[in-house]
């Protein structure tokens, strides 16, 4: 077998097919491409931002302090990014995060936690 034979392409996430944000603007029900459908509150998205303000870019250590996102948390913008991620804005105006599909779906169903 060539080396060439050897590289398959990466399998792809499921992708992000709906997004729905609550009334009180606290939970975001996301649909996936696989047919599974999860929610994840609006603080848990804010505690665990992936954005370079947030968390260390050599270290990954969280720079951020999690337990100081205040409970009734709001998304005020779900924005797409590409075909590969969400992008949000919070109610404490944060906006610098991108969230892609594997990360979403890992907030999604580990019930907020990476």
């Amino acid at each position: 077998m060539s080396f060439w034979e050897s590289l398959k392409p990466a399998k792809r996430p499921p992708q992000v097919t709906g997004a729905e944000l609550s009334a009180d603007q606290r939970t975001l029900s996301l649909t996936f491409s696989d047919g599974v459908r999860e929610a994840v509150s609006a603080r848990a998205l804010r505690q665990f931002c992936p954005c370079a303000e947030c968390v260390e870019e050599w270290t990954g250590r969280r720079t951020y302090d999690p337990d100081a996102v205040p409970a009734d948390m709001k998304l005020v913008e779900v924005v797409p990014v590409g075909n590969y991620a969400l992008s949000f804005t919070f109610g404490d105006l944060h906006r610098t995060g991108i969230f892609n599909w594997e990360y979403l779906r890992r907030l999604a169903t580990s019930g907020g936690a990476p």
